[in-house]
């Protein structure tokens, strides 16, 4: 199977993946968020690098999954679509202009078209106190003072992702909004995996 786990900022994505694949037996991508240059220019100017920014993560995210995309058991911490929901999220906001917006979903489908589908698109549901909560224990020095920004977002995120997903045609059967809880515990990630390859044999019948 190939799962790509999406999510607000704090979600818990990446320990989801790590714990996932442990338990599935799969292989992990990883995004480089941490090693991404543009990442602490976007929080220090958003204006002027909002733009420059998702195109910088669509370019990394294009390569990390065509260099994987011959992997049939697979889960991707962040996918082409959660680099969309933060375009959506931007324009909204009003950092992106509307030709800048239309230019990022452009060079986004140019990418896409290349890419093998995921069988599943996951996309994390945890409340505003958790996220906030997971943002501060993690303690990323460009992000934890950026309340205003993270409020939007959360407020924001489940409709981008909804839209998203519609305007770029992705089947609903393969996208999953997920309640989850306490992702160190070991039963959640059994009900977790459950869940998960329940859905992707249903969406095979």
């Amino acid at each position: 199977m190939r799962i790509g786990i999406n999510g607000p900022n704090g979600a818990g994505k990446s320990l989801l993946t790590r714990e996932l694949s442990s338990f599935m037996k799969h292989d992990i991508v990883k995004e480089p968020i941490e090693q991404n240059e543009y990442l602490r220019f976007f929080y220090d100017d958003k204006d002027t690098f909002s733009y420059m920014g998702q195109n910088a993560f669509y370019a990394a995210m294009f390569y990390l999954m065509w260099k994987t995309k011959d992997i049939p058991d697979i889960i991707f911490d962040s996918t082409f679509y959660s680099n969309l929901i933060y375009t959506e999220l931007l324009h909204l906001e009003g950092y992106m202009t509307p030709v800048q917006y239309e230019l990022s979903l452009a060079i986004a489908r140019e990418h896409i078209k290349q890419l093998p589908p995921t069988d599943l698109e996951i996309v994390l549901v945890r409340s505003k106190d958790i996220l906030f909560r997971n943002v501060a224990m993690r303690g990323r020095t460009f992000e934890i003072h950026e309340i205003e920004y993270l409020n939007f977002h959360y407020d924001n995120y489940y409709a981008c992702a909804k839209k998203v997903y519609t305007d770029f045609k992705y089947p609903d059967n393969k996208v999953l909004f997920l309640e989850v809880n306490d992702l160190k515990q070991p039963a959640e990630i059994a009900r977790i995996a459950r869940i998960i390859t329940e859905k992707v044999a249903s969406n095979q019948l």
